[in-house]
């Protein structure tokens, strides 16, 4: 049976738990959801209806004997634990090789040229935190009027500048140059712009972040459900991380609550195909700075939100939740952990089984294309069959 539409929520960082080779990342240990659990008194009924306690143990989330939604975890094939090659992997994309990464700063042979293009020096170049880096060097940024530089655990070039100093579509700009340079054996997952404002010891990121993708080297589900003559809606930075491609409409969204407004307005309308959300508040504004309570307030958040996407769903619509890596903020980590992550597909014409542990995310992708009725020849074994009632 096809269905008319798949929603694809990832939670962005959500994990459930430390993969096996997560100790060779450092990240031995790890448990996003588990851990934050176990640290604060986390109420998700909503979520907990679904299955969620029955994907792994969480303290207060008990398993619940009927749960309404199909239940399971992921791990992924692909080394690494960025947000790009996550996403591209539950689009049917697994990586041969993970992006590049820079634990010294990028060498002269991208720094040189960068700053030959742009006119001007570079502050920074080091591994940091983003909040970190630009306390340490924002007032420096403000009176040489150099841009920041930095990168973190993850394959990315991160461009940091104040507002009144850079302006954002000057910012942007930079980032299309470094974007260029980045290619062949320093072809980086992302360029981020990071425009922040406010005064020395008062400085804010604004919600003007723009990822600037590499484009997938291959065709994704995204390409596929578009070439079966179907609509894709991407929500948040779905549309950066896929550098534009297959997508019939999108829009950015300032946060977490504007993105589950932005979904629920793309399911009101009768097209028939994929929507795809990404929500990254969890990861961008908590986990990255283990922030254990502000983590635990917007997961609570979005599940009391979540009946108002369930009460939108169609008859012939699917609903999954999932992640893209961890983000545990409980560690002294404040980079993205290699983890499982969780998997709920609910809707009226879904069968709530245990779903058990997929070797990829990349099943979950092929799922979407079955569910769909979509020709589709990329990695992943569909699990579309256990669904069906």
């Amino acid at each position: 049976m096809v269905l008319d539409r798949v929603i694809l929520i990832v939670l962005d960082s959500v994990g459930v738990g430390a993969l096996p080779d997560a100790a060779k990342y450092g990240d031995e240990g790890s448990n996003t959801l588990g851990n934050i659990a176990a640290a604060v008194d986390l109420h998700l009924p909503n979520m907990a209806r679904l299955g969620l306690g029955n994907i792994l143990p969480l303290k207060g989330i008990a398993p619940v004997a009927a749960p309404a939604a199909a239940y399971g975890k992921m791990a992924s094939r692909t080394a690494g634990k960025d947000t790009t090659s996550g996403h591209w992997e539950l689009a049917g994309l697994i990586l041969e090789r993970p992006f590049p990464l820079y634990p010294s700063g990028f060498p002269p042979e991208i720094i040189e040229p960068f700053e030959k293009a742009i006119g001007r020096k570079v502050l920074g170049n080091k591994p940091a935190s983003g909040t970190v880096i630009i306390e340490e060097l924002g007032a420096e940024h403000m009176r040489t009027g150099y841009p920041i530089v930095y990168t973190s655990a993850d394959s990315v070039f991160q461009i940091a500048a104040h507002e009144d100093v850079i302006p954002v579509q000057e910012l942007y700009r930079y980032c299309k140059i470094a974007r260029q340079l980045l290619r062949g054996e320093h072809a980086v997952g992302r360029v981020i712009a990071r425009p922040f404002v406010g005064e020395p010891g008062h400085f804010i990121r604004t919600d003007r972040r723009q990822d600037f993708s590499l484009e997938p080297p291959r065709p994704t589900l995204l390409d596929a459900v578009m070439n079966a003559g179907l609509q894709v809606m991407a929500v948040g930075k779905i549309k950066d991380i896929f550098a534009g491609r297959g997508i019939s409409r999108w829009i950015h969204t300032h946060d977490n609550m504007d993105g589950v407004d932005q979904t629920r307005n793309f399911i009101r309308e009768s097209n028939r195909g994929l929507i795809f959300t990404n929500l990254v508040d969890f990861d961008m504004r908590y986990g990255h700075r283990n922030d254990v309570a502000g983590y635990a307030a917007a997961l609570e958040a979005f599940d009391r939100r979540l009946p108002e996407l369930l009460e939108a769903l169609n008859e012939k619509d699917v609903l999954v939740l999932t992640a893209d890596h961890g983000c545990d903020p409980t560690t002294p980590s404040t980079d993205h952990s290699r983890e499982y992550v969780p998997l709920l597909v609910y809707g009226n014409r879904i069968q709530p089984v245990d779903l058990g542990v997929r070797s990829t995310f990349a099943d979950l992708g092929a799922t979407v294309a079955e569910l769909l009725g979509v020709p589709y020849d990329l990695a992943g074994e569909s699990f579309a069959s256990m669904l069906m009632k």
